[in-house]
């Protein structure tokens, strides 16, 4: 049972006490974090596990660098011990930093905020769970051919406690929901046909088990099914430039993998580079850069409902507010924190975030919304008289500055005369992400559009995990390589 007495008075401490102790600013961030998988293989449970962690840490700037400390324990003198230390670390990075750190202005919060749950997860029974899984693998093996499958679900709950030495005082319970599965169709090691569902890695976002319900898993195991059937025969897609038409999950990769990571402020001023690289959207090019086509813009905004990225504030108390980074392709902003921020002499977007209490915040995207167009999916295939449509990420490869990539799908159907055709596997496209983003000339409409959650976005080092959200519907874009060489 989390001390939530002892919490208070452990983050008033150190809200209090910073500045008596050397700091200039501090804050206390206490995190309890409760999570569940339940994941079978071929019908079996292959793993059930539930976590619990709790601890808090503490940020602390002195003479203008940062220090960090994180415990789990809240006893009076931990805690002391905890706030003492992070200010000694401040003080001996300050003899290296370059420059001294500068914090964007904010005027602290005061707020509670609570993800809207319908039906707690937590409280389901295992054997209601476990059963559900059992019937998507019986729905799946219903299908000839199948012999392979993969069933899961997941639940994450973290509940927030954030002091600041300039007054602000948070709470938060951040609940998320996932699952989906896996149907493979196999001759061999070398010879498979596998199809996942709602996506590769399956589908998360926030809320309870009422988004479960919603992914409609149910009534899509028998085409899923049947998909994976028919790609064990299919040829490999060949390699031309066509039309291409991308389906909602892989438009949220593209978007994660070459706006939202290039965008995140710490990677442009290359601070961070691990994991992903830095970027090639440099600060000269904000406000001149044609990033995209006039019809493409895009916004990081953890306010949207059901966002796995959505929360009341982040991980520095910055309010969650919507930013425009992409204005009718035009290159406007970037995802920053305060001390990011500050360096442009703009306010912090509010996307400062970390995976665990035990963790430092860094610059994450939240959810990356890319606003839809007109149609329908169906019309948007009836438009194209040639090309390709490609669903469900698969693998992808980008460079470290953000720009040349290749990304592909799980499957492809090529379009001839606004009609879906053959069936192709290894299905991959290829480009540079701003001649890629100019050749968007189509994005379907509201009632294609989906936040589709990245449960394990890693950057960082040591490396973090972080949950993220890309808003996106089915989008065409103009003569692109696709297949490879046979």
């Amino acid at each position: 049972m989390t001390d939530i007495k002892a919490i208070e008075q452990a983050g008033g401490y150190v809200a209090e006490r910073a500045r008596k102790e050397g700091a200039s600013y501090a804050d206390f961030r206490a995190v309890a974090i409760t999570s569940e998988s339940v994941r079978l293989a071929d019908g079996k449970p292959d793993l059930i596990n539930r976590k619990v962690s709790f601890g808090y840490g503490i940020r602390a700037l002195a003479d203008g660098a940062w220090g960090f400390a994180a415990i789990a324990d809240l006893a009076k003198n931990s805690v002391e011990a905890a706030l003492r230390e992070a200010v000694q670390i401040a003080r001996s990075s300050a003899k290296l930093a370059p420059t001294p750190v500068d914090l964007a202005r904010l005027s602290p919060s005061k707020g509670d905020y609570k993800t809207p749950v319908q039906t707690d997860p937590f409280a389901m029974p295992l054997k209601e769970k476990v059963g559900y899984l059992q019937h998507l693998d019986e729905l799946l093996r219903g299908t000839q051919g199948i012999n392979n499958t993969e069933t899961f679900l997941d639940f994450r709950r973290e509940e927030k406690w954030f002091y600041s030495s300039e007054g602000s005082v948070i709470t938060q319970t951040i609940v998320h929901s996932g699952g989906g599965f896996t149907a493979a169709s196999k001759r061999s090691r070398r010879e498979v046909g596998e199809r996942s569902f709602p996506t590769s890695g399956g589908q998360y976002a926030s809320g309870g088990y009422e988004v479960i319900t919603a992914l409609g898993m149910d009534a899509a195991c028998p085409e899923i099914a049947q998909q994976a059937v028919a790609l064990l025969d299919a040829p490999s897609l060949p390699e031309r430039r066509t039309n291409l038409i991308l389906a909602g999950d892989l438009v949220s990769l593209q978007i994660h993998e070459s706006i939202g990571h290039p965008l995140e402020l710490d990677r442009v001023f290359g601070s961070e580079r691990n994991f992903s690289g830095t970027s090639f959207a440099t600060p000269d090019k904000l406000g001149s850069l044609r990033y995209a086509s006039e019809i493409v813009t895009v916004k990081a905004d953890p306010t949207a409902l059901g966002g796995l990225g959505t929360f009341g504030f982040d991980d520095e108390g910055v309010p969650a507010h919507p930013a425009t980074l992409i204005d009718k392709g035009m290159l406007v902003d970037y995802l920053s924190s305060r001390e990011t921020a500050a360096r442009l002499k703009k306010a912090s977007t509010g996307a400062m975030r970390a995976e665990s209490w035990s963790d430092l915040p860094l610059v994450r995207m939240t959810n990356i919304n890319l606003t839809p167009g007109e149609g329908t999916l169906a019309q948007l295939i009836a438009d194209t008289e040639d090309g390709v449509l490609i669903a469900t990420p698969d693998k992808w490869s980008i460079d470290d500055r953000r720009e040349n990539f290749q990304l592909g799908g799980e499957i492809a159907w090529e379009i001839k005369n606004g009609r879906r055709g053959q069936v192709y596997k290894n299905a991959v496209y290829s480009g540079s992400t701003v001649e890629f983003w100019n050749s968007c000339d189509r994005i379907c409409g509201p009632e294609e559009y989906r936040i589709w959650g990245t449960p394990t976005c890693g950057k960082g080092q040591p490396g973090q995990n972080m949950r993220t959200g890309q808003g996106a519907s089915p989008a065409r874009f103009r003569n692109v390589k696709v297949g490879q060489p046979a």
